[in-house]
């Protein structure tokens, strides 16, 4: 258990460590201007309180990724925790924030537009295409996973959620922020963090065996198809980086009062979601006797993690604490969707430079989002989420250059900062579309690793380009 409890401890004290440091870095101004004051429009642009949108980006970023990515993850071992806490801090920590911060200076635009902004007009292109369609992915995704964790709890069929969870996600698109999330959102909120809570009750006093990091051997079931690098670094995505946490930040960066909330909303966020998958992937490895009786149960249930966040909350917690657990997971998921939409919805608006005030213009937009949507919905879940974690871990690569563009344009000492994580975030991706069968199927042979090494120095060396091309022509920072 030693090792759970200095991961927990180093990932608090990187809050008020590394996440001070993020403030000088980015230089933090109490006095500047905000979206919520220079753009407000009633509908998308308001100002809400700091609990508020803490709680909404804690909602928005956290999906079912940190509780079943993490029992996915567990099935590795220990070495699960090194990267929840590693990742979580000096990548997904830092890239949330920065991005944020970007968003919250350049009008609350959304990630597209930043992205074009730092890393040039066809990089922009490019974004626009890909992040509206992964936003719509995730909505779908978020329609069938809660869909059937209520269903398996209640006497309701599975197509009823569907329609219902439909319905409430397309009232929440197009309604003001402050109307139904900025409502609904404490309390879905305070059964997520009731959920980490319990679970964390669970550890202190009947943990069982947590394992101790003794060793990056990878203990997975599947380690030869499944190697750490880079397929631990897809599984666990949301609790130590995701790319669909940026698409996020221009939500709240559009409520937010003062430059000086970056860091408890966004820092903070991504941190917390990192305790729950810390707490998830160490909760899973305990309840089922260690690594191995995980990895056993995992095999005889075809890694079903959302059967196994039923199995422990209800022996652990019983009828009414598995409840309000369950209703933390189903939560998440649904918060994440509804604002996935509601993010491609100002993509979409941003890149036509279309009014969102009159709600006439907010339907012309998200009905045929919600169309592709509601299809989506009806495709084999195990090909979509095998598809969405890849292109998930890629989004975060392309904001981490951009991060890195913002830094290098201001003149920063530490914009390796960025450029390190970007660095090995690409690796990852390039290097997975080698080993995965889900690409080209090679294993973790060394032909892989070095094609995805040569793949990585390419798109280092276009994006250096773009970077510096962009640093001779000056412009706005």
């Amino acid at each position: 258990m030693v090792t759970f409890f200095v991961c927990l401890i180093t990932l608090v004290a990187s809050y008020f460590i590394y996440g001070a440091f993020l403030d000088r870095v980015v230089g933090i101004d109490a006095k500047a201007d905000v979206p919520s004051k220079t753009h407000y429009d009633g509908v998308d642009y308001i100002p809400l309180p700091r609990w508020r949108i803490f709680l909404i980006q804690l909602l928005n970023i956290a999906g079912t990724g940190p509780i079943f990515g993490a029992i996915l993850g567990a099935c590795y071992g220990p070495v699960a925790f090194l990267w929840i806490t590693l990742g979580g801090i000096f990548m997904g920590a830092m890239h949330d924030y920065i991005a944020g911060v970007i968003s919250l200076r350049n009008g609350g635009k959304s990630l597209p537009e930043t992205i074009g902004k730092y890393l040039g007009e066809g990089m922009r292109k490019f974004a626009l295409v890909v992040i509206p369609i992964l936003m719509v992915l995730v909505g779908g995704v978020f329609i069938v996973t809660p869909s059937k964790i209520l269903t398996s709890i209640t006497d309701i069929p599975y197509l009823t959620w569907v329609g219902i969870i439909i319905v409430y996600y397309f009232i929440a698109t197009v309604m003001p922020v402050d109307k139904i999330i900025g409502k609904l959102y404490p309390l879905f909120g305070a059964a997520l963090i009731f959920m980490a809570v319990a679970m964390f009750g669970v550890i202190l006093f009947d943990g069982g065996n947590i394992p101790e990091f003794t060793t990056v051997s990878n203990m997975h079931f599947n380690a030869e198809g499944l190697p750490i690098i880079p397929t631990l670094c897809i599984s666990i995505a949301c609790g130590a980086i995701s790319g669909f946490h940026a698409t996020q930040s221009p939500l709240m960066a559009r409520c937010m009062t003062n430059e000086k909330q970056s860091r408890p909303i966004f820092f903070g966020a991504m941190i917390s979601e990192s305790v729950i998958a810390l707490i998830w992937a160490a909760v899973a490895m305990a309840f089922f006797g260690g690594v191995d009786g995980l990895n056993g149960w995992m095999v005889e249930n075809s890694s079903d993690a959302g059967l196994a966040v039923s199995e422990i909350s209800i022996t652990k917690l019983g009828i009414v604490g598995s409840i309000l657990a369950l209703l933390g997971v189903v939560a998440a998921p649904i918060t994440s969707g509804d604002t996935a939409f509601r993010s491609a919805r100002l993509i979409v608006a941003d890149m036509l430079k279309y009014d969102q005030k009159p709600i006439l213009n907010r339907l012309i937009v998200s009905i045929p989002l919600f169309a592709i949507g509601i299809g989506i919905a009806f495709i084999d879940f195990d090909i979509i989420w095998r598809y969405f974690a890849w292109s998930n871990q890629a989004l975060s690569v392309i904001t981490l250059w951009m991060i890195t563009s913002w830094l290098m344009r201001r003149g920063s000492k530490w914009s390796f900062i960025a450029l390190i994580p970007a660095l090995f975030m690409t690796y990852i991706c390039s290097s997975f579309i080698f080993v995965s069968n889900q690409f080209v199927g090679m294993g973790a042979s060394s032909a892989a690793y070095v094609y995805g090494a040569a793949v990585t120095a390419v798109i280092a060396g276009a994006m250096m380009s773009l970077i510096k091309r962009g640093i001779r022509h000056g412009g706005e920072i």
